[in-house]
């Protein structure tokens, strides 16, 4: 009899235990329906693209592999702003008058643009001042052959179209030093077809001149600034 038990064990003992270890989806398959395609799904090895896994870590507290990059502009991206200032002509020194710098005189005595529009006697311009009128707009409406300098911060300007006048008057810095901006509106004024004075009274610059075929004038008042630019104020007539 135990020898009998014995051979049954030793028969289908290894059949139990082979069917207990088939594949759980395939049982699953077989006596409960399940898809085969979801069955497939499961089984199926899970795909990752290792470039976005990479990327992949925007709630991560460690910081990324590498940093975020956008572009740098370059250091000098502010410098030179179109100005030519490599081709110009070398404005003359100032000249000495018996009289001294009346221009100068007249710039510290003006409160306003107006002002010193008002005492400005070439081309009309002296006559057109009480018509002025103050707007940032007139700086972009200066005379093409005296326009203003590409790296201008205006902080002042102010205009007349009453009548004949065409006055423009604009305060305004650069960071160019003062003899950049004495040589490239000294430039400016005589490939126009202009004169062009020089006068000083210490630190105070004058570059004026006028032009016979149409009666054109413009004046230049300069001081430096103590960051090494350089601020103007400009007063022309015929303006666009």
């Amino acid at each position: 009899m135990i020898r009998q038990l014995g051979f049954i064990l030793f028969v289908f003992l290894p059949l139990a235990l082979a069917g207990c270890a088939r594949d759980p989806i395939d049982s699953a398959g077989e006596g409960n329906g399940v898809d085969p395609a979801v069955a497939s799904a499961l089984q199926d090895q899970i795909m990752v693209d290792p470039a976005l896994g990479q990327q992949a870590n925007g709630d991560a507290v460690r910081p990324p592999g590498q940093p975020y990059s956008a572009g740098v502009p370059a250091d000098g991206v502010a410098a030179g702003g179109g100005g030519n200032d490599g081709d110009l002509m070398r404005a003359p020194d100032p000249v000495q008058s018996a009289g001294g710098c009346q221009q100068c005189s007249s710039a510290r005595d003006a409160a306003t643009l107006g002002g010193l529009a008002e005492r400005q006697k070439a081309g009309g311009m002296g006559g057109c001042a009480a018509s002025i009128e103050y707007s940032a707009t007139w700086a972009q409406r200066l005379p093409a052959d005296i326009p203003l300098y590409p790296q201008a911060r205006v902080t002042e300007a102010a205009g007349s179209n009453n009548g004949k006048c065409a006055l423009r008057a604009v305060s305004f810095s650069s960071p160019a030093p003062m003899q950049t901006m004495l040589d490239w509106y000294y430039t400016k004024a005589v490939r126009a077809g202009y004169t062009a004075e020089h006068q000083a009274d210490g630190n105070e610059h004058v570059l004026g001149g006028t032009r016979d075929r149409d009666g054109g004038a413009y004046v230049l008042f300069m001081t430096p600034r103590q960051d090494g630019g350089t601020d103007i104020d400009l007063v022309a007539n015929n303006g666009v």
